[in-house]
């Protein structure tokens, strides 16, 4: 497939997919003519990278995800790489969790004394 018919199927651009090229994450086989061509495991990466760019990873930590699923596994969270990805994602996660958590507390706090203080 084209370069259009890809973005169109994997919900994103054309200009985005050369990005996605020209960082390494997918690579196009040219045609005699100089297009650019595509198969369905390039949908696959493309749709990997897109899930896990919607879900707060940069671009660069969707490598590991886009290597594990070229070496033929069935999911790109199942290499060791992926997986310390996983692990420092959740650990940025329970931490940013914590910060807010303690950011509730204090605005609750500030908010159940104006309560008292108004009655």
């Amino acid at each position: 497939m084209r370069i259009g018919e890809l973005a169109e199927r994997a919900g994103t651009s054309a200009r985005t997919l050369r990005y996605y090229e020209q960082h390494g994450l997918i690579e196009a086989r040219r045609t005699t003519n100089g297009y650019r061509e595509y198969d369905e495991r390039d949908l696959r990466l493309v749709r990997e990278i897109r899930s896990l760019l919607d879900i707060g990873f940069n671009l660069e930590d969707t490598r590991p995800f886009v290597e594990c699923l070229r070496s033929g596994r069935a999911s790109g969270a199942e290499c060791p790489a992926s997986i310390e990805v996983l692990s420092r994602k959740l650990a940025d996660l329970d931490s940013c969790i914590a910060r807010l958590q303690a950011v509730r507390d204090l605005v609750r706090s500030e908010f159940e004394q104006a309560i008292e203080e108004e009655q």
